[in-house]
């Protein structure tokens, strides 16, 4: 059970937007709740525009591994396409050996594309980049010397990257969003899947699971786990955890939809993601049930709630983190072990 945010530019008690470095100083203090509070994991995502405040989740990270003792820290996601896979893996290794065995990695071909331009990457080549990409890093986590040759980087011989991973490894789970070829790529590479269900029932990705597994069974890999990263948000009830996250949710929606032309958010339409689709919005109570069915549904072994989004204020957001931590992850595992015991 873990908590991912994306640095969403939050506002200040009278709803003026806070400075990028205020936002990244008070995800630190939100991550130190979530530890303290025995949340397993914490998530954050790399962007590189105006209305996100990290764009180097690894270095952040770093901080927050010394001010926490336990939770595991990993991005969500970093975007490969746009990087290089030997400084992603130079990057993560140390992180990993400075929190002892506390780093994890997730990629993912990104779902904004300013960095794309940003680092001299063609738009066109959005798929066959990341597919490259991740071919290179997967060679890299079995840490040997690496000989490795494609098309749109230099060729490596023998090469040996440092630091060195100690035994405990570098954990890399492959984001998915869109399509079952991606779950398919995930397998092929045998890395663990994450699914980024972001709109619709979450039950439409049972195919993309089902695919997963299968083609780990026909490559005779291990059974690896597989994971959900969905929006959501928890207050002390469901009337005001759906108030308060609309009043976010609605404009950066609205902005986002302007620029990729989709048609404005309804409220009616917001209560139908929160009743059965991608928003993970209620009390404890009813995030608990909804993040159990969705578990069950998909047969999944880590959920990450990401609690940011727009201009939600930090105190709110710690609120929700402690709603979480003290009730939401307790109930879940209530009601899977409840489950367990039925079958």
């Amino acid at each position: 059970m873990g908590l991912d945010t994306f640095g969403d530019i939050s506002a200040d008690g009278l709803g003026r937007p806070l400075s990028h470095a205020q936002v990244i100083r008070n995800i630190a203090a939100e991550a130190v709740l979530a530890d303290s509070l025995g949340v397993h994991v914490f998530g954050i995502g790399e962007h590189h525009r105006a209305d996100f405040a990290v764009s180097s989740p690894e270095v952040l990270l770093g901080v927050i591994a010394g001010r926490t003792d336990r939770i595991r820290l990993c991005s969500a996601v970093t975007v490969l396409s746009s990087d290089d896979p030997v400084r992603v893996f130079q990057r993560f290794a140390t992180l990993q050996a400075a929190t002892d065995g506390r780093a994890e990695i997730i990629v993912g071909r990104g779902a904004y594309t300013e960095s794309f331009p940003l680092f001299g990457y063609e738009l066109s080549q959005y798929g066959a980049l990341f597919e490259e990409k991740l071919d290179l890093l997967s060679a890299l986590l079995h840490q040997e010397a690496v000989t490795w040759t494609g098309k749109l980087r230099p060729a490596l011989h023998q090469q040996r990257i440092y630091p060195p991973l100690e035994k405990k490894g570098l954990t890399t789970w492959v984001a998915v969003g869109s399509t079952p070829q991606s779950a398919l790529r995930a397998a092929e590479h045998r890395l663990p899947l994450m699914l980024g269900i972001i709109g619709g029932e979450p039950q439409r990705f049972k195919p993309f699971a089902q695919s997963y597994r299968e083609t780990l069974e026909r490559l005779g890999g291990p059974v690896l786990p597989i994971g959900v990263h969905s929006p959501g948000y928890v207050a002390d009830t469901d009337s005001q955890a759906r108030d308060e996250y609309w009043s976010a949710y609605q404009p950066w929606r609205d902005q986002l939809g302007t620029e990729r032309g989709w048609p404005p958010i309804t409220r009616a339409k917001f209560d139908v993601e929160v009743e059965r689709g991608s928003l993970y919005v209620g009390s404890p109570e009813s995030v608990s049930r909804r993040i159990s069915e969705t578990v069950l549904a998909l047969g999944a072994s880590r959920f990450h709630l990401k609690y940011s989004t727009g201009a939600l204020a930090h105190e709110k957001l710690m609120r929700c983190i402690e709603l979480y931590g003290r009730e939401v992850i307790p109930r879940v595992q209530t009601l899977l072990h409840l489950h367990d015991r039925k079958r």
